[in-house]
């Protein structure tokens, strides 16, 4: 007779599987939660005691860990010598476990759980059934997941045993799940002990969806999430209508996020490509739109719109007017909703617009992984340096303020032109500074006439100083310290242009 070994936090679907196996010819051998549930459904299960002699101890720490258990499990099939082994020592083999272990991601989860509840949640004697298995797959099948127990009644059904690249397969996934579930452990206690950058990390991800394709149409590409993505992520955003996100639409959709998080009050950003192509502000989320719109009419077209407040139907009816991929809000009011859903090809989603506390990038390069803080420095405005003789106004320092807010997620070399309500003028991933100002000051055209201008940089002479003031800036904030600062003060001097240092950079690669 086969044996299965079954004992599973995850209850669902286990009834019918294991009534299954029983039918098959299987002997069911159980513990604790599991085996009451399989009792209760009248099926025939033997306890684990049974088969160890040796009663569970330490609250049930300790149950599995057995060289009943163990030996049934690792034992090779067709080695005469592991097969004598166990007949020696009254071991039966176990043909099969179906594990899932205690929920340790979802205690953590609950507020305010204690660091002794966590810890009494991490499973030692599921992990260890399920790697011993897993390796043994050439003779065990191993089955984690509930989403499996249709293919392995089926080959069993069929062929009185499953086909060895289905084992392979489903020790594949163990190891996985066992990997993931010791990362989370390993994040939690490293969090705990605040370790920024330990000597080794486990990333934990889970697949959400399997896209179309990546960034272009012969790149495959995928959506994994961490196991606690915040409510204000792209990746806890709820998409009311549309199509499925796109790879580019999910980077993109993204960066529009992080950009509106830096603002309170009505904002709208608009996003190509990674970079802001308008940013508006305003008393109402219309001005905010129209601020945003106006900043780029061009660009605007296709792109990824995010509203940090509620849609009305007064812009949802000027965003109808264009094609956009995406519009990401808080929320989208009956009508509003009622509008924008008429076309297809659009998606709207909402999300939460609160500000993302400060967290790990992580970039992938060939051979390794880059990791480093966000870019999510507190400024405090107040220890700016005024170095001009000409000081800014307050409209001045306002709109300083907002465009220094926005250059931070152009990628660099960066120049962003506006005022205090929008930006006019934006270079992005330029090799020079003055060639992302001169891009700026020409996409900004007249309405450089009385703006401002920030730079994500320090510049390196006082070239992009002149081209603004022969474009009309009035004001400039830059991070500072080059070794020819004083050349771009004078020159600012010299065009009445007020500057300010931050002593801070920018850089977006």
């Amino acid at each position: 007779m086969k044996r299965a070994l079954i004992s599973v936090s995850n209850k669902t679907g286990i009834i019918q599987f294991a009534k299954s196996l029983v039918d098959i010819g299987f002997e069911i051998i159980s513990t604790g939660g599991t085996k009451e549930a399989l009792e209760r459904a009248n099926l025939p299960v033997t306890s684990v005691e049974t088969v160890t002699g040796f009663q569970e101890m330490l609250d049930g720490r300790v149950k599995t860990l057995n060289p009943h258990i163990h030996g049934g499990l690792l034992a090779k099939r067709d080695d005469p010598e592991h097969m004598k082994q166990l007949e020696l020592k009254n071991i039966c083999p176990i043909d099969l476990v179906c594990v899932n272990l205690y929920p340790f991601q979802e205690t953590i989860a609950k507020k305010e759980i204690s660091l002794d509840e966590a810890i009494e949640q991490i499973d030692i004697g599921g992990p260890a059934m399920l790697r011993s298995a897993a390796k043994n797959y050439a003779d065990v099948t191993v089955v984690v997941d509930p989403n499996d127990y249709l293919t392995v009644i089926t080959e069993y059904q069929k062929n009185k045993q499953t086909e060895f690249v289905t084992r392979e397969k489903l020790a594949a996934k163990v190891f996985r799940h066992t990997a993931f579930y010791e990362a989370l452990i390993a994040d939690y206690l490293t969090e705990i002990t605040q370790e920024k950058f330990p000597e080794k990390i486990t990333l934990a991800y889970a697949l959400k969806e399997t896209l179309r394709y990546g960034e272009n149409p012969h790149q495959k590409a995928a959506f994994y999430t961490v196991p606690f993505a915040k409510e204000n992520t792209i990746s806890c955003a709820k998409q009311l209508h549309g199509k499925a996100l796109s790879y580019n639409n999910i980077r993109d959709a993204n960066a529009a996020l992080n950009i509106a998080a830096e603002f309170s009050g009505p904002v709208v950003v608009a996003v190509k490509h990674l970079n802001p192509c308008g940013v508006g502000r305003g008393n109402t989320i219309e001005s905010a739109y129209l601020k945003a719109y106006e900043a780029d009419p061009i660009s605007i077209f296709g792109g990824i719109i995010a509203l940090n407040q509620e849609v009305d139907e007064r812009t949802a009816r000027h965003m109808s007017e264009l094609f956009l991929e995406i519009i990401i809000a808080p929320s989208f009011s009956k009508e509003a909703f009622k509008l924008l859903s008429q076309k297809k090809k659009i998606r709207l989603l909402t999300t939460s617009f609160a500000k993302s506390k400060q967290a790990i990038e992580k970039v992938s390069i060939n051979g390794g992984l880059l990791l480093q803080d966000a870019d999510a420095l507190v400024e405090n405005p107040e220890a700016y340096q005024v170095v001009t003789k000409k000081k800014p106004t307050e409209t001045e320092r306002k709109a300083l303020e907002m465009q220094w807010n926005v250059v931070k997620h152009v990628k660099s070399n960066a120049i962003v032109i506006g005022d205090d309500t929008q930006t006019v003028g934006i270079g992005a991933g330029q090799m020079n500074r003055i060639g992302a100002a001169q891009i700026a000051i020409s996409q900004a055209g007249e309405k450089s006439k009385g703006a401002v201008l920030a730079s994500d940089a320090f510049f390196p002479m006082s070239d992009t100083v002149e081209a603004a003031a022969k474009a009309g800036i009035t004001a400039i904030i830059q991070p500072g310290g080059s070794i020819r600062d004083k050349e771009s003060i004078d020159k600012a001097d010299q065009y009445g242009i007020a500057m300010i240092l931050t002593n801070i950079r920018h850089f977006k690669h």
